[in-house]
């Protein structure tokens, strides 16, 4: 018999084995490939097999023709290429490679935040924290473990950025504010003295007495009544005040004019003709009527169109004009010194003016709205603003800082005033109620829900502050004790809402004015 048949079965060529993480990479054979002449390999092969000159001739009439290519015997080396499929393994087992060499966070927590950090969605459907961590391990592989710290790094650097928006900057201010600012310390410091003095001194009064007296007033309160009411202008009253010695109201109208009166008669003195449009508030220098002049500068007027004109006794017209502002401003207020003027504007600033060098030494913003009320302090070293931002702040006139943030109101502050205690202020606001701050605390102590519509003005008892007006847009003004903010009572009679109110130097008169075009004065019986 002869020999068995032997078989040889060979897988196809173009079938690739499943490649693990384990596997080599595939060695890539390198071949060489001619371009070119194949005239001397043809030439041997010929003289070899010995072919006649009929094919020779053959060959050459083939080259004639253009059918055999034959030129110069140029080579260069090329890699096999390799199939995409065979491509794409490899890319993956690259990617696999370098997805074992990542190291990520077990915490949950961290891995979200990177997750969050790359853009990608912090959980999928079905996805526990196993499943998390290796999708979290998988796009590291892919954009690369670098992508995670530089996103850290611009979070870090807009972090970076906003603190540094933040912050509080300063710059240089002129050698006229730093004089004035050690010119407001000498003059306040004496005065806090002399304050503190005092209130020890009351301390020292035996507290059935302080009982009694308080007692007396309170009932000397709730006896107050209507004692004369005038029609100051032919439109809104916004404004009024008593001279410091409390024999002369001054009124500011929406007409431009303001107006002198004497009490408690209520005749007119005089018509001071300078505005143009709705006057905000006239205020008496702190000694006016006292050590001044007639022929000096004795009040300070604002209007709706910005500006800001200073009066004296004897003439209807202004003595002086300020100017500077380009906007609303709501009101002015002296400085007890008398030096200082602080105006308030809806430009989001209040200003403080010297009058004795005739220059503006401070615009201070820090309102994210316009400023409507403006008060100084009993001893001259803080301002308190009250703003449309719904915020108050305290300023600390010898330093320039802001000292205190009021914030608790709703919305917007239409007046700021501090009580002669030194220690207590109060803000009047839109939402319809009255807050009590205490400067030591830092904190609102009380808030009295004072009437049904905004309260437009608050006054403390100019003497010693033992009770708290308060006028609003109810038509009513109501008085209030202080301490415990209970009611006393409720002064009713105007046809229209309370746009402004004083009390008299002296305690004996209550002044409120209206958008009835009419002022009135109260007086206990």
């Amino acid at each position: 018999m002869g020999d068995p048949m032997r078989f040889r079965t060979s897988a196809p060529q173009d079938t690739l084995e499943k490649m693990s993480d384990e596997d080599e990479v595939p060695v890539v054979k390198k071949a060489r490939i001619f371009y070119g002449s194949l005239e001397e390999k043809e030439k041997q092969r010929l003289s070899r097999e010995g072919i006649s000159t009929s094919a020779k001739d053959a060959v050459k009439a083939g080259i004639e023709a253009g059918h055999i290519n034959i030129s110069s015997g140029e080579s260069m080396e090329m890699e096999e290429r390799v199939s995409e499929r065979q491509a794409e393994v490899l890319a993956e087992f690259e990617r696999r490679k370098r997805a074992r060499q990542i190291t990520v966070s077990t915490d949950d927590v961290e891995v979200k935040a990177c997750l969050r950090a790359l853009g990608e969605p912090i959980t999928l459907f079905g996805e526990g924290p196993a499943e998390r961590r290796e999708r979290l391990r998988n796009i590291l592989s892919v954009v690369g473990p670098d992508a995670l710290k530089k996103s850290k790094k611009e979070d870090e650097k807009a972090k970076r950025t906003q603190d540094e928006y933040q912050q509080t900057w300063y710059h240089e201010g002129p050698s006229s504010l730093k004089e004035a600012r050690i010119w407001l310390a000498k003059y306040s410091l004496p005065r806090a003295v002399e304050r503190l003095d005092a209130a020890r001194a009351q301390k020292e009064i035996p507290e059935s007495t302080r009982t009694v007296k308080q007692q007396e007033l309170h009932k000397t309160l709730r006896n107050v009544n209507n004692f004369c009411s005038q029609i100051g202008d032919d439109r809104p009253i916004s404004h009024c005040q008593f001279s410091p010695n409390s024999k002369l109201l001054v009124t500011a109208s929406w007409s431009g004019l303001c107006k002198l009166w004497k009490v408690p008669d209520c005749t007119l003195i005089r018509t001071l003709r300078g505005h143009n449009t709705n006057v905000g508030a006239i205020s008496f220098h702190p000694q006016a009527t006292l050590t001044l002049e007639e022929s000096d500068v004795n009040m300070a007027s604002c209007a709706a169109d910005g500006s800001v004109k200073l009066w004296s006794l004897d003439s209807d017209e202004p003595v002086a004009d300020i100017e500077g502002h380009s906007m609303r401003v709501a009101r002015v207020a002296w400085h007890p010194s008398g030096r200082f003027l602080g105006t308030t504007c809806y430009d989001n600033s209040w200003r403080l003016w010297d009058l004795e060098a005739q220059e503006e030494i401070l615009h201070q913003e820090g309102h994210s709205k316009g400023v409507h009320d403006l008060h100084f302090h009993p001893d001259g070293s803080l301002a308190g603003t009250g703003g449309l931002d719904a915020f108050a702040r305290v300023w600390d006139l010898r330093t320039g800082r802001c000292i205190m943030f009021l914030e608790g109101h709703h919305n917007e502050i239409y007046s700021i005033n501090f009580s002669p205690n030194g220690f207590h202020v109060a803000t009047g606001s839109g939402d319809n109620t009255c807050k009590v701050w205490d400067l030591r605390h830092r904190r609102c102590m009380y808030t009295i829900p004072a009437h049904e519509n905004l309260v437009s003005s608050v006054k403390f008892q100019p003497n010693d502050g033992h009770f708290l007006l308060t006028g609003a847009y109810d038509n009513t003004a109501k008085v209030w004790t202080h301490p415990g903010w209970s009611p006393l009572k409720t002064l009713a009679g105007h046809e229209g809402k309370v746009m402004g109110l004083d009390l008299s130097p002296d305690g004996q008169l209550i002044a409120t004015c209206s958008y009835d075009r009419t002022f009135k004065l109260w007086m206990a019986e």
